[in-house]
């Protein structure tokens, strides 16, 4: 309780062992707080301690582990870079140890939606044409038939297509055709190829690059048909023969994906990817757990979750692998923390490193902070898969996939894996949408909700004033059944979409 005026009476206190205190709003100097008097100005959404911490302690939050002092530590004082480091420590896996068998309900009593069935028995949530690219080097060719497309009208006689959406990239050539970061471009581009959300796929090269669609073609068993076309620009003969022959293979595809209608499927059909960006100290109080309780609806229903974003859920992941279905998926996942370790030295940066100036100034600390607050998303089933960036993902439930931190890389591996929806927390107010699957925003706190009203689909700030973390996931899930459905998200409706995909680009560029 609060015994002296301070900003605003409301603060939370996590776990009975935690050495502080959130602040959800700022707390001045001299206010009095689970008894313990502030000897700071504590800025919005930051920490400071409720006990004394000496220096080299470890610093507590919902549990666990988010640094060390840096120096002794006095009960009331601010916690924040200048007192807290961030250095190595023992965690223990504890594999599979807490993995239960999921409660799943029947498909005739899970939740319902209205998608579009596919011929191969997947359903999308939206339905969309789409050109991808092999090469940068092809990237305005792509964007000149969109453009034609919609200055033709062609669209106004086909009103079951969400659209037709050039989805470029930067990449393609300059690179090992055997290495890494090949592998990667052409798992995210079968990926987005064969998302559900896709009614078809013009695929367009420059005819020269690394990048080969032959060869990718080949390789994925892909023949040329009334939903798949390919071009390249040197074949074709240039830039204007090349824009007039991608215009009429869209003519073409544009009859068949109009027939394609809305029909009634269960929740099983769902793949929902799960993202969190511009997180500040509220993310792991509000938004990310009540999506984490969506989540564990999802999974009851049949449905999958993918979380992601490998570094920010370090130092957590040991949370991650007791839940695991089986030891070796627990090993898969610290394999994948090992190999970011090396990556991030060979190119001398540090884990350390991921919190951005946006998260800092909300309140986080250290990415051991952050990353509590981002595995929250994942809700508390049982772990059933970890995949690699892109891959297809195979397993229902709850299920991890090797990605960057940044949110557009992520979020294209997600939709690549096969995700028709998402969802995306954020504290300091993020612009992003998804094309061809939609973008739900929760917004962490009340404050981003109200100032960027036009951005954020769902304000779970009010969990700060008393609305149960699980009545808010019954709100988040319901919302994801409308907007699968076909109700627009607000990123939807502000176009957002065409220029986030941002296939991941690792290795050598020669």
């Amino acid at each position: 309780m609060l015994d002296k005026p301070a900003l605003s009476p409301r603060s939370v206190r996590l776990h009975e062992s935690d050495k502080l205190v959130v602040a959800v709003d700022a707390i001045m100097p001299g206010a009095v707080v689970h008894n313990v008097t502030a000897k700071d100005r504590v800025p919005k959404g930051h920490k400071m301690a409720i006990a004394p911490i000496s220096q080299g302690e470890p610093i507590l939050k919902f549990g666990q582990i988010i640094g060390f002092a840096s120096k002794p530590i006095e009960p009331g004082e601010w916690l924040h870079e200048h007192n807290v480091e961030m250095h190595a420590f023992a965690r223990d896996y504890h594999f599979a140890e807490d993995a239960q068998a999921e409660e799943v309900l029947p498909v005739a009593l899970q939740a319902t939606f209205e998608g579009f069935r596919r011929s191969n028995g997947k359903v999308g949530t939206r339905n969309y044409l789409a050109i991808l690219t092999s090469v940068n080097c092809s990237a305005s060719v792509a964007r000149f038939i969109a453009r034609e497309v919609e200055r033709s009208g062609l669209l106004d006689d086909y009103p079951n297509v969400d659209g037709v959406i050039p989805l470029v990239h930067g990449t393609g050539c300059g690179m090992d055709q055997k290495g890494e970061g090949s592998d990667i471009l052409k798992r995210t581009q079968w990926g987005y190829a064969s998302n559900p959300n896709m009614a078809g796929v013009l695929m367009v090269g420059l005819g020269c690059e690394v990048f080969q669609i032959g060869r990718w073609k080949e390789l994925y068993n892909i023949e040329e048909s009334d939903t798949f076309r390919s071009l390249t620009i040197q074949d074709t003969g240039g830039t204007r023969k090349s824009v007039e022959a991608g215009v009429a293979a869209i003519r073409d595809m544009l009859p068949l994906a109009n027939k394609v209608k809305r029909e009634t499927a269960p929740v099983s059909e769902l793949m929902l990817a799960l993202q969190c960006g511009g997180s500040d100290g509220y993310s792991g109080i509000t938004a990310n757990p009540a999506l984490g309780a969506a989540v564990d609806l999802l999974v009851h229903h049949g449905g999958t979750a993918i979380l992601s974003e490998t570094p920010e859920i370090y130092g957590a992941e040991h949370l991650l692998t007791r839940r695991a279905a089986t030891h070796e998926i627990g090993e898969k996942l610290v394999e994948l923390i090992a190999w970011w370790e090396d990556y991030t030295a060979r190119n001398r940066g540090e884990m350390n490193n991921n919190p951005s100036p946006g998260n800092k100034a909300g309140g986080l600390t250290t990415i051991l902070e952050k990353s509590l607050g981002a595995a929250a998303k994942g809700g508390t089933t049982t772990l059933n898969g970890v995949y690699r960036y892109a891959e297809p993902v195979t397993a229902k439930g709850f299920v991890f996939m090797d990605t960057p931190g940044y949110d557009p890389v992520s979020a294209t591996g997600q939709v690549a894996g096969g995700a028709n929806v998402l969802c995306f927390t954020t504290g300091r107010g993020s612009a992003y949408g998804c094309k061809p699957t939609p973008s739900i925003k929760l917004a962490t706190n009340s404050e981003i909700y109200r100032r960027m009203i036009d951005d954020m689909d769902i304000n779970c700030g009010d969990i700060l004033d008393g609305v149960p973390v699980a009545e808010k996931g019954q709100e988040i899930f319901e919302t994801i059944l409308k907007i699968v459905s076909g109700e627009r998200s607000k990123s939807e409706e502000l176009g957002y979409g065409d220029a986030e995909f941002l296939p991941w680009q690792v290795g050598a560029v020669m």
